[in-house]
């Protein structure tokens, strides 16, 4: 928790400070209070006491108290202001940091966790803090104070208050005990939660298909099933808190009375010398049951911080574990290539094994793509194409081997300036929440109307969204959900292409177009954008077959590299690949 102290500015510091200074005021006004109250039972019960003594000490009673609320006004205020921008940098801290994780630093943690840890986690610092700056601080002033001055009073009920905050101490000694453990597991029960419901959310089509919503219910039932008795057993324990506080300040002040109808019922009844002792005693009475509630009413405070800042303190242990992980993939600082090689991608004797594997998935890869040329990698489902092309945007990091963009090894680049010159299509088209014109425009700033128009036109998806209400303003749901599955795509390739790349990679991006679509879409991009080089990772031959470079993946490996001609002659891989799609007669015919 104290290392996230460094986060916060001078200026929030500062109003820590004046803070500080308005709790102390406001002690003091409030250990004022009994003083006066004291002056005014003397003054009552005094004979020949003037109205207008009663109304000066009321006054001051009354200045106290405004004083005091209008101190706690300003600490609130400040508490409140403090807690909230800490938060906020907390947040974006806690952001940019998992923007700059690669999927290595993601995977350990969970995309579940690092949503709660990013929203629940700070929320619970943001609540300690503003609570923790009235009551943390203000709770250890309070009972010194208030201490030292029921020190000096009677022996009999100062013996009282020191075992009424004995048996405080031992219910909150109990709490902690018990109830903390119960606590500090709620963040991670949580996580759990949250990841079952998102994953139950994101596979909803999956689930109603298979008629599995009994079997998620049953899941979400079991993680929302430990949450909530981890919860009970937590608040069974801080169940005891309320009646044994309740009766600790009850007593106090019961047996502060009884000792005080003692001591009065022992003092001699005649004399004014009695007299005045008994009012005195009186006096003295309500004086110390006000003392004495304030340093309960500090340890009651106390008490209340022991409850949040367990769960406060393992929430602040997430966030430091999400903010010191080290990123395992190093920004460079080389902003251009080589002019003369502008839109050359070349591998060179590269390897990949994915973080914690045994074995290299990817082998000795080596190619060149010139610009303007078309390279295409096939092969079978899980032989590695996807990881190769995942290594142009430095999703992942080569093993080993070079891979350089421009005749510059893609490590030796800054990020944004290697991804500026790349537009990348994934498997998966996703779509943002938003307009089609934002969707199409994403991150680029430089990206005009007429750039998204064209970019949509070459993407073959203009007939689509001309005809959405609103054309270009239309909205995308969350992930695209009002769109089918060949539009999502479509969409996807105008994204990349309206960013203008010097190189376009295309991972199986054309698998829910139909033929038709799918050769006008390559043969208009052949056209409008030549001077861009493709990578395309493709299951069809039709996708493929035009590229100037095939590359025929087996087991990670390279096995076949040529034209589609030429393959079709040497390559007995891609024989296999292209007779299971097409009949030889189509194949001959397509060669023709």
């Amino acid at each position: 928790m104290v290392r996230l102290l460094k986060h916060m500015k001078a200026k929030e510091w500062a109003m820590v400070i004046v803070s500080i200074a308005f709790i102390v005021l406001q002690v003091q006004l409030d250990l004022k209070l009994p003083d006066y109250m004291s002056d005014i039972t003397v003054l009552v019960q005094t004979k020949g006491s003037e109205m207008s003594d009663i109304f000066t000490a009321g006054g001051k009673m009354m200045g106290c108290a405004l004083g005091s609320l209008a101190s706690a006004i300003v600490v609130g205020f400040f508490a409140a202001k403090i807690a909230a921008n800490f938060s906020k940098r907390l947040r974006e801290d806690v952001y940019d940091k998992v923007m700059s994780y690669t999927d290595k630093e993601i995977n350990s943690f969970s995309t579940a966790s690092l949503i709660t840890r990013t929203t629940n986690d700070i929320t619970q610092i943001q609540f300690v803090i503003a609570l923790g700056l009235q009551v943390m601080i203000k709770a250890p002033i309070m009972a010194v104070m208030a201490v030292a001055k029921i020190s000096s009073k009677n022996f009999e009920w100062t013996a009282l208050t020191l075992a009424i905050v004995a048996f405080v101490i031992f219910i909150l000694l109990f709490v902690v005990i018990f109830a903390l453990p119960k606590f500090k597991k709620i963040q991670w029960l949580t996580d759990d939660l949250n990841r079952v419901t998102r994953e139950n959310l994101t596979g909803l089509m999956v689930v109603r298909a298979y008629n599995a919503e009994d079997y998620q219910e049953e899941k979400f039932d079991k993680a929302n099933n430990r949450l909530t008795k981890n919860n009970l057993q937590a608040y069974l324990v801080m169940s005891i808190m309320n009646p044994g506080l309740n009766l600790a300040m009850n007593g106090l002040t019961l047996g502060i009375y009884w000792i005080g109808a003692i001591l009065i019922n022992n003092v001699a009844l005649t004399g004014m010398a009695a007299i005045k002792e008994r009012v005195g005693l009186f006096s003295d009475m309500v004086v110390f049951t006000s003392y004495a509630m304030q340093v309960l009413m500090a340890f009651l405070l106390l008490v209340m911080i022991f409850i949040l800042l367990p769960r406060a303190t393992v929430a602040a242990k997430r966030i430091n574990e999400v903010l010191d992980t080290e990123v395992s993939m190093k920004d460079g600082e080389r902003e251009q290539g080589e002019e003369s090689l502008k839109g050359e991608v070349e591998f060179k004797n590269v390897s990949f094994a994915y973080p914690d594997a045994a074995d290299n998935v990817i082998h000795n890869i080596n190619f060149k793509a010139h610009r303007g040329e078309t390279v295409a990698l096939i092969g079978a489902t899980g032989s590695g194409k996807s990881t190769i092309i995942n290594l142009i945007p430095r999703i992942y990091d080569a093993t080993e081997g070079q891979i350089l963009i421009d005749g510059v090894d893609v490590k030796d680049y800054s990020e944004k300036s290697l991804r500026d010159k790349i537009g990348f299509v994934p498997q998966k088209a996703y779509l943002f929440s938003g307009t089609i014109e934002r969707n199409v425009g994403y991150g680029e700033a430089k990206v005009n109307m007429d750039d998204i128009e064209k970019a949509v036109e070459i993407a073959q998806a203009k007939e689509f969204v001309e005809n959405q209400p609103g054309e270009y303003d239309g909205m995308v749901a969350q992930g695209g959900g009002n769109f089918s599955g060949g539009q999502k795509q479509r969409l996807s390739i105008a994204r990349a292409i309206a960013k203008q790349p010097e190189i376009l990679v295309f991972d199986d991006s054309f698998s829910a177009l139909d033929y038709k679509t799918d050769r006008v879409l390559r043969e208009t991009i052949k056209k409008e954008i030549a001077d861009t080089t493709n990578i395309i990772v493709a299951q069809r031959i039709g996708t493929i077959k035009d590229a100037d470079r095939i590359l025929v993946i087996e087991d990670g490996a390279i096995v076949g590299n040529g034209t589609h001609s030429e393959l079709m002659k040497n390559c007995p891989l891609y024989q296999e690949i292209a007779y299971s799609q097409l009949s030889k007669e189509e194949l001959e015919k397509e060669e023709v």
